[in-house]
């Protein structure tokens, strides 16, 4: 399985960027896929999840009302709609299946994207 994340780049705060996770391999469709993101010195966390079909969703507190995550099982690519960007969601984003339902633990996700970079700032 192999997941690319594109997308990224600079914006003001206010922006909006929308990342495109594009998945490779048999059987993804059966997952949930998972948002991470880790800015310079800060652990890994989660920002949002999407289960197999699309009908369910979870956000990270932070993002809620801003991101919203969706996916499209014809074309095996996942996206996550970023809104009324802060500075403090500069952070490289990663892309990542899930091994359970619509969990938000770093250990609930196996295979990663390499990530791409989202920089927030005036």
């Amino acid at each position: 399985l192999q997941l690319v994340e594109s997308g990224g780049g600079f914006v003001q705060p206010g922006e909006s960027l929308t990342l495109t996770c594009r998945v490779s391999g048999v059987g993804w469709e059966k997952y949930a896929t998972g948002w991470f993101r880790q800015a310079p010195g800060k652990e890994r966390e989660a920002v949002s999840c999407i289960s197999n079909t699309g009908g369910s969703t979870r956000y990270a507190d932070s993002v809620k009302g801003r991101f919203t995550v969706s996916r499209d099982n014809a074309k095996n690519t996942v996206y996550l709609q970023m809104n009324s960007l802060k500075p403090e969601d500069t952070a490289v984003y990663y892309c990542t299946r899930s091994t359970t339902l619509l969990g938000m633990g770093l250990y609930e996700y196996d295979y990663w994207g390499q990530g791409t970079q989202v920089t927030v700032s005036s």
